[in-house]
């Protein structure tokens, strides 16, 4: 009898430590090849998120102006120094930023209480005074002092911000507060800051004509024919509400709280001997002096301070001294 065959018996699959395996699945191997190389696939990557914006360098404010003589309202802003604000306002009325002679701040009168400086109140509301008529004047120089005060706008302008009653100036009516004095015996001072101009009338000698040659502010009707004195005291910055914007020569304007009442005493303080000193008023620059010295224990360290940020007005001796009492009077309540 023919044996049965055999019934052929599946090949044995591999082998691991002496035991069959089962056979991978058909996708098992290309996952653990892709472990194994680290190259698992990993959730789909977030989208970028947006880069910051730009670095804000000028406050968003925006203000409100007119031409003093009469304009329609303009509303101006992204300005940081007085050169700026001249050119936007310059630009909002289609004129030429050197037809700015000055600006005052919600009031629209030649008034140097409200004459703009340093600092813009967040409310106020800022004329500008352009140029009108010029004129010549010949001057004799009968007494050391002319009874002039001069201070400038910022920009390359000196102007006449007081006038001294009884004084030489006082006597010659065509000569008035607000104007602009371009030029001294045909030599242009355009450019020149307001204590270079005051030395420079100082320096005119006695009995010998001299002849000035001013710009007046053009005026609106209800103006003409004023002769406006400013004040002996209280002359300053306007500001309004609790935060006013400062304006910097260098760098970007910051808003910034109303200075405190020591501050305000003080600078008006120091702003009364630069008048008698120099023959300027310039409450900014009185504001500089006394935070330079507002934290000095000695002169010494006080005119170190002051001549390194105004090192250019070479101060005097009895000047440095005279302001350092005022303060220290200011700071024991004595005034």
């Amino acid at each position: 009898m023919q044996p049965e065959p055999l019934e052929k018996k599946p090949e044995p699959g591999p082998m691991q430590n002496g035991l069959p395996t089962s056979p991978p699945a058909e996708d098992t191997k290309d996952v653990d090849e892709e472990a194994a190389q680290g190259t698992v696939p990993s959730a789909p990557p977030l989208p970028p998120s947006p880069p910051p914006p730009p670095p804000c360098s000028r406050p968003k404010l925006v203000f409100h102006t007119q031409l003093a003589h009469g304009s329609p309202t303009a509303r101006i802003h992204g300005f940081t120094n007085v050169k700026e604000l001249y050119a936007k306002i310059a630009e909002a009325f289609g004129i030429s930023p050197s037809e700015i002679l000055f600006c005052t701040l919600n009031s629209h009168k030649v008034d140097m209480q409200k004459l703009l400086g340093g600092q813009i109140g967040l409310e106020d509301f800022i004329f500008a005074h352009v140029r009108g008529e010029t004129k010549e004047v010949e001057v004799i120089k009968t007494e050391d002092a002319l009874g002039l005060t001069i201070t400038d706008n910022g920009a390359g302008y000196a102007f006449i911000k007081r006038i001294k009653e009884g004084s030489t100036i006082d006597r010659l009516k065509t000569v008035c507060v607000g104007d602009h004095i371009e030029a001294i015996n045909d030599q242009s001072i355009v450019g020149c800051r307001h204590y270079e101009v005051a030395k420079m009338l100082k320096e005119q000698s006695k009995g010998t004509p001299f002849t000035l040659r001013l710009v007046e502010p053009k005026k609106a009707f209800d103006m003409i024919g004023q002769r406006t004195r400013a004040p002996k005291s209280s002359e300053g910055k306007m500001v309004s509400g609790k935060e006013t914007l400062r304006l910097r020569s260098r760098g970007a304007a910051t808003v910034e709280e109303v200075p405190n009442e020591f501050e305000e005493r003080a600078a008006k303080k120091v702003d009364d001997l630069l008048e008698s000193y120099m023959g300027i008023r310039d409450l900014e620059l009185a504001a500089t002096i006394v935070e330079a010295g507002k934290d000095k224990r000695n002169p010494d360290d006080f005119a170190e301070a002051l001549d390194s940020v105004l090192g250019d007005f070479a101060f005097p001796d009895v000047f440095l001294f005279d302001v350092w009492g005022a303060i220290g009077d200011v700071k024991k309540g004595r005034v």
